[in-house]
């Protein structure tokens, strides 16, 4: 059990009270406070962990780290530290409690706008064909070792606090290599500080997050930070090398950030190293010859969409950096089956298609309604939304995309939070209009998301393509501080039912 002292040492602080304090855990929601605890205060978005302080004290807790002195009037601790950045603190703090785990595991980092989560599926799947034990943390799914669970935290890069725990408990269980995606937010806001990535993977970087980060040059910056990690990680047992996507301007542009780190190219235009071509995409699956410098062989993926081949390939970009045999990374490619919320067909006997998917971006979406379109014998109808305290500009860009792809759509609430559901629609609907959709003949306002579903479906004929986007995996919709539970898939099937169809359970 480490002394407050311990934790601290050599990071920027002023201490008040006594340093030998044994701290038997660290935590920044007060709420999670006990007996011997760190409280660690956040400045959020929302919310402030310094109003907590006095409850994180009645908890038990003997030591808080702030930003802030508190009034001594109401909080008593036996020791309290203040820094600049309790944020970056937090990261070491978590690192050094927990005795660094990741200097005991091989380390994959995935980042982009799109692509993430289905490439570290690919990854993993790749690793675990290769007999490696695995690691993975992510927007749908955590594993560790072979304990595989699915959460709805809506953090895909977790607190680092959390990051760092989540690693010592891969370690003790004797992962080979953790795979983790790094979002934009978690590397500028240092939850993945302390994790000394061996390979970086970088699937695109469009317009996306700009409300938080302020410029799409501030965007990239945040992404470049995964490179840097992997140029800067050290001496380390394991391979290392970066790979990035040769098509996308914006993984491009990360490039830089590489230094002297090797940087694996990969096309599905044939300007790389590893390409792909004879893609062909049905209902059933997607299908490609992948070729990388010599060697040629055929794959058949079982998820559905052409974008699933730039995922691929940059899976494959993986294990060809830790030297894997081609056949044992085509093996880890078709095993993996689907990915929760990713294209994923709801199928109740109706005569039209049903697809739920996580796209919420304009690059998402330049992607699922061109391909709904190609596959649909009938009309595409689209139900979405678009988060609010998020950025604006993508709202209008989504109306736009989908006015141009779709025949009919429901504009309805994604996670409005503190937002007014109605605005946030409004800005769809300008988009919608800017290209040609009037409301009524092209679209409808539906605020409830429950009952635009079920229009949407009302309207399905046979030969169409009912796409349900936004959601995805996640089981919540959020209305300021209320998590409001849902499961679109579960929602999806219930007004099929409604509507006569049988929904095998």
């Amino acid at each position: 059990m480490p002394q407050l002292q311990e934790l601290l040492r050599d990071l920027p602080v002023e201490l008040q009270g006594d340093p030998t304090v044994d701290i038997k855990s660290i935590v920044y929601d007060s709420r999670c406070a006990s007996p011997g605890s760190l409280f660690v205060a956040l400045r959020g978005e929302h919310t402030d962990g310094h109003f907590y302080l006095a409850d994180a004290q009645a908890r038990g807790a003997v030591a808080a780290l702030v930003e802030a002195w508190p009034d001594q009037a109401t909080v008593q601790l036996p020791a309290i530290a203040r820094t600049a950045d309790t944020r970056v603190a937090l990261a070491t703090l978590a690192a050094r409690f927990y005795q660094f785990p990741a200097q005991s595991l091989g380390l994959v980092g995935v980042t982009g706008t799109d692509g993430k989560t289905t490439t570290t599926f690919l990854i993993e799947s790749i690793l675990r064909a290769a007999g490696y034990r695995t690691g993975l943390i992510g927007t749908v799914t955590i594993r560790i070792g072979d304990t595989c669970y699915q959460h709805d935290l809506r953090q895909t890069t977790p607190q680092s606090l959390d990051v760092q725990r989540l690693l010592a408990e891969m370690r003790a269980v004797d992962v080979d290599w953790a795979v983790l995606e790094a979002t934009s937010h978690g590397l500028a806001l240092h939850r993945l500080d302390h994790c000394p990535f061996d390979i970086a993977v970088v699937t695109n970087v469009t317009q996306e997050h700009l409300d938080f980060h302020g410029s799409i040059e501030n965007y990239r910056r945040a992404k470049g930070k995964l490179l840097e990690f992997v140029r800067d990680r050290g001496n380390r047992p394991y391979p290392t090398g970066i790979v990035l996507n040769a098509d996308d301007e914006g993984a491009r542009s990360l490039a830089h950030f590489a230094g002297d780190a090797p940087i694996l190219w990969y096309s599905v235009s044939g300007q790389a190293l590893l390409t792909a071509d004879a893609i062909r995409v049905s209902t059933e699956g997607t299908t490609f010859r992948l070729r990388f410098k010599e060697q040629i062989a055929n794959v058949t993926l079982q998820l559905v969409g052409p974008w699933n081949v730039e995922n691929a390939l940059a899976a494959a970009g993986v294990g060809l950096i830790l030297g894997l045999p081609l056949d044992v990374i085509i093996r880890g490619l078709e095993e993996l089956v689907s990915v929760p919320g990713r294209f994923t067909k709801v199928d109740c006997g109706q005569p039209f298609s049903v697809i739920v998917d996580y796209a919420h971006t304009p690059e998402s979406f330049q992607r699922v309604l061109p391909l709904a379109r190609q596959i649909a014998a009938g009309r595409v109808i689209v139900v979405f939304g678009s988060a609010g305290e998020r950025d604006r500009i993508k709202r209008r860009l989504q109306g736009a995309i989908t006015a141009r792809w779709a025949d009919f759509a429901i504009l309805t609430s994604e996670d409005p939070r503190f937002e007014n559901p109605w605005a946030i629609i409004n800005d769809i609907a300008e988009g919608m209009r800017s290209a040609g959709a009037r409301e009524g003949q092209h679209y409808l306002r539906i605020e409830d998301r429950r009952i635009a579903i079920r229009e949407a479906l009302q309207r399905a004929q046979p030969g169409d393509i009912v796409l349900l986007l936004g959601k995805g995996h996640e089981q919540c919709i959020i209305y300021g501080n209320e998590r409001r539970p849902w499961d679109e898939l579960a929602e999806a099937r219930r007004a099929l039912e409604d509507l006569g169809y049988h929904c095998p359970r």
